[in-house]
């Protein structure tokens, strides 16, 4: 199975998970609790986090670092060059 329907399987029962937490909200407020509470892990604790490791295969963790010479680029200006290089 690939890793792309497995999240969209979690981020879905999460979420039928949480409407179906406050859809029986008033009857069982106990159970509604652990529905709405399961389905906020499940999206914040399991989907995202697989999501954000499938997203980042492959890519360079340096490019999106806010260093001084990655600012310099955004600005257009050139690197400055010190004496011991």
């Amino acid at each position: 199975m690939k890793l792309k329907y497995f999240i969209t399987l979690v981020l879905l029962a999460s979420l039928a998970s949480i409407i179906y937490g406050f859809t029986v909200k008033e009857t069982q407020v106990a159970f509604a609790h652990k529905c709405i509470g399961l389905g906020t892990v499940g999206i914040f604790l399991v989907a995202m986090p697989l999501f954000l490791i499938k997203e980042s295969k492959g890519k360079k963790v340096k490019d999106y670092m806010l260093t001084e010479e990655n600012i310099l680029k955004m600005q257009g200006k050139k690197p400055k060059k010190t004496d011991n290089q």
